[in-house]
């Protein structure tokens, strides 16, 4: 469960109180893992994949209360608009209109009147980041000022981007010119590094907490990064770019039985040719800073790192694209050789071919297994094998899910699949004949979902994770992401008065019963 779904607080969920009571309540539920989705400062789409920084944290997920608790925000800044909401889903538009804006107010109150021992935590923290925060505040200031100016001369989207419609020397990241910008917008930069150190403060300090009561965080790298983005407007040399900054070749997915023109997703692709010359000290970083946010890292699209989908830029589909070798086991062994041993889970869904299980196999990372996919007359008896995403036929050295944040919720996939799907679900669950309207019968009841988390926890796979959707028995309606739709992802947030004891002893006597609450 991504924070931004806590209950509570005001628009969206936050590393307020609720992050503190989600931790007591994983503990109650005798739970060792919390795996979230990427916490960038999210754009366009709300999409936590398409961030303006991955080394950045999200602002809107900053607890304004917890701010004036410690005195850096005065309580009559925080007041929430009219039209902010603290239950039902995000919605993001107006959190940003207001909550922005308001982030502001308290970080030039903390500038103005943060005693000396924040201070000096302050400039720690500067210090500690200026790798990658500098860069990040010099690009959300320049880009702050020039989509105020885009927008008043009517220009959006794409036209709207860094490499379209700034000033040549910012767009080209001059360091004279960029150096000339912070020297002119100093208190507006200043305020976009507290902005951060707020959101570090509560971040580590949830992070914390958990650890304490035995809980590690899982977090998520996406393997592409936003072409608007501080990553990249910092770091051109490492992208296919064109000397103006345009993509030549953009990232997305061929088309599958889920998609006939597949999936094209516009991330600027990487140049892995630099990115070699360069000892991958880019990948080296962003994986160093996903180590200190988290104690276990999700790669997102693992298997783009054997081979990717290079489409040109401009195409209206992902039909004309074509595979493109990837870095493959040279990058994973530089980051070894510079961090050490890594926890890393490889999300190898999708075509997933002998090079790509090769290279998952020889950095020793645990694929990942969807029990979805299990009953899927899609996957089952591919090439007259047994569905691989059976219980029984998983290595150990796997993660199973019930569904990632890309599937319906488990209850939703029931209500909406056939009934032999569901009945097969039925017999495996529950291992004896079941006939097809009993089964759809305690699809109905949520005895089913209930049923198949058992499952996949009972599951020989190091580790096993259930969404919270999941877990409440929840429908289609709570649904995390529907992939390559736009207007109402990445929204959900649970219910107040979800964390029921009788929910947490269950899946703690679930957990006990399958050995998963002893540390591996």
């Amino acid at each position: 469960m991504h924070p931004t779904s806590l209950p509570g607080s005001a628009g969206i969920g936050t590393l307020g109180e609720a992050a503190y009571e989600f931790v007591d309540w994983l503990e109650s539920a005798h739970q060792t893992l919390w795996q979230i989705l990427p916490i960038g400062p999210t754009g366009y789409g709300d999409s936590p994949y398409a961030s303006f920084s991955t080394f950045a944290g999200n602002p809107l997920m900053i607890d304004l209360d917890r701010l004036v608790k410690k005195g850096w925000a005065d309580k009559n800044d925080v007041v929430p608009a009219d039209y902010i909401k603290s239950e039902g889903s995000v919605e993001y538009g107006s959190v940003v209109w207001w909550k922005m804006p308001v982030l502001f107010k308290c970080a030039a109150y903390f500038l103005k009147n943060a005693n000396q021992n924040d201070r000096v935590a302050y400039e720690a923290f500067k210090n500690d980041n200026a790798a990658w925060l500098d860069n990040y505040a010099n690009f959300t200031s320049i880009k702050q000022y020039y989509d105020a100016e885009a927008e008043k001369q009517g220009v959006s989207g794409v036209a709207q981007m860094w490499n379209a419609f700034w000033p040549k020397d910012l767009a080209k990241c001059n360091a004279k010119a960029v150096s000339k910008w912070n020297a002119e917008h100093t208190e507006n930069i200043e305020q976009i590094k507290t902005i951060q150190f707020f959101f570090a403060e509560q971040w580590f300090s949830v992070k914390d907490y958990a650890n304490k009561k035995g809980i590690s965080l899982i977090g998520d790298i996406p393997i592409f990064v936003a072409a608007d983005s501080a990553d990249v407007w910092a770091n051109q040399k490492f992208f296919q770019l064109d000397e103006n900054g345009t993509p030549k070749k953009v990232a997305g997915v061929p088309p599958d039985y889920f998609s006939a023109t597949g999936q094209l997703w516009g991330n600027p692709l990487y140049d892995w040719d630099a990115m070699k010359k360069d000892h991958y000290s880019w990948w080296v970083k962003r994986t160093e800073r996903m180590t200190k946010l988290v104690d276990v890292v999700r790669i997102d699209h693992f298997r783009g790192f054997e081979a990717y989908w290079s489409i040109p830029y401009g195409d209206p589909t992902a039909v004309n694209g074509e595979w493109v070798p990837g870095p493959n086991i040279d990058l994973f062994n530089a980051i070894k050789k510079a961090l050490g041993a890594l926890p890393i889970i490889a999300e190898d869904l999708g075509v997933i071919t002998d090079g790509v299980k090769k290279l998952r196999d020889d950095a020793g990372f645990p694929g990942m297994k969807v029990l979805q996919f299990a009953f899927d007359p899609n996957e089952a008896g591919k090439d007259g094998m047994v569905n691989a995403f059976l219980p029984h036929m998983y290595p150990q050295n796997s993660v199973v899910y019930t569904g990632t944040h890309d599937n319906d919720t488990m209850q939703g996939w029931l209500d909406a699949a056939d009934d032999s799907a569901v009945k097969l679900a039925a017999e495996y669950a529950y291992g004896r004949k079941v006939e097809a309207s009993e089964a759809r019968d305690l699809s109905n009841k949520g005895e089913l979902c209930k049923a198949l988390i058992r499952t996949a926890i009972a599951s020989t796979a190091d580790y096993a994770v259930i969404p919270m959707q999941d877990v409440l028995g929840l429908g289609a309606e709570t649904r995390m992401n529907t992939p390559n739709t736009t207007g109402s992802n990445w929204a959900w947030r649970m219910p107040a008065g979800s964390l029921t004891k009788e929910k947490a002893e269950w899946l703690a006597f679930v957990s006990d019963l399958y050995g998963r609450n002893i540390k591996k």
